[in-house]
């Protein structure tokens, strides 16, 4: 008796046949992650650019470096990038942008609805990877569960590199925490650490630098405030994104996110004039 056919329309996936796995066992696997990750380590304990945190404004700016050919390393104490990129607002993970920043949007080929005048709403998991994707495919290099510790400091106090550590130290007992960070030369630092401000706080702390604490929110001032405020705080030093707050005292914002992106390409923009000049 002849099979019946079941009229079930044959689909890619069914046509394709799934082949056996090479052969390669735990210690190669062990030894490519170790090769290459110390050989792109060694790589970066120079850089042109070291950019602290990996929210919206740091990973915007090192995606505008990167294509022109900037050297970036990106440095973020998480597991993961993005920030408040992901969660939107509320746990609710929709991020919104004002205009004009949705033509940011449109170059992250990341869809989008009006939400009211002005103001476009797009989906926050969806945008952050598309903002990750493009800044790693720039060629940014990234380093995460990696804990900013100090600056690296030359002549006349200029900011000239980054002191790192593991960031589960963090986690460590306190009487087994001794562990000696390592340092990573620069031509400019940027701030990207958020309401945090880490880099500009531990330039506070050598008394470098005076700042301000961020406002209360007032989303249609904070937006402008941010990039007009976007640049240089300090020789090789820049800061982007809610870092700007926290340095110069202005208002917050809350999960609106187009001040972040637009604050990073200005951030690029005053690097690449900085990187100019050295």
């Amino acid at each position: 008796m002849k099979n019946q056919s079941s009229g079930k329309k044959e689909s890619k996936l069914d046509k394709e046949k799934v082949g056996k796995f090479g052969s390669a066992g735990e210690k190669e696997v062990t030894r490519a992650i170790s090769k290459a990750f110390r050989t792109g380590f060694e790589e970066y304990t120079e850089s042109d650019v070291i950019i602290v945190g990996g929210g919206p404004s740091g990973l915007m700016t090192g995606k505008e470096l990167a294509k022109e050919g900037v050297k970036v390393l990106l440095l973020e104490a998480n597991n993961y990038l993005g920030g408040g990129f992901w969660l939107g607002g509320y746990l609710m993970n929709k991020v919104t942008v004002r205009d004009p920043a949705q033509n940011i949007l449109d170059e992250l080929e990341v869809p989008y609805e009006q939400g009211s005048e002005n103001l476009y709403v797009a989906d926050g998991p969806h945008t952050c990877s598309k903002l990750i994707a493009a800044a790693c495919d720039a060629g940014t290099k990234i380093l995460n569960m990696t804990r900013f510790e100090d600056v690296v400091l030359r002549r006349e106090n200029r900011v000239g590199g980054a002191v790192i550590n593991w960031s589960p130290i963090d986690a460590l007992p306190r009487e087994i925490t001794c562990v000696d960070p390592v340092g990573l030369e620069s031509k400019l630092v940027v701030d990207a650490t958020g309401h945090d401000a880490d880099v500009v706080s531990k330039m506070e702390d050598r008394g470098l630098l005076e700042t301000s604490g961020y406002g209360g929110m007032w989303v249609e001032k904070s937006e402008d405030l941010v990039i007009e405020h976007t640049g240089l705080a300090h020789p090789g030093l820049i800061v982007t994104g809610m870092a700007v707050s926290t340095t110069y005292g202005l208002p917050r914002m809350g999960p609106t996110f187009g001040a972040m992106l637009q604050s990073g390409k200005k951030a690029a923009k005053v690097a690449l004039d900085e990187l100019g000049e050295t």
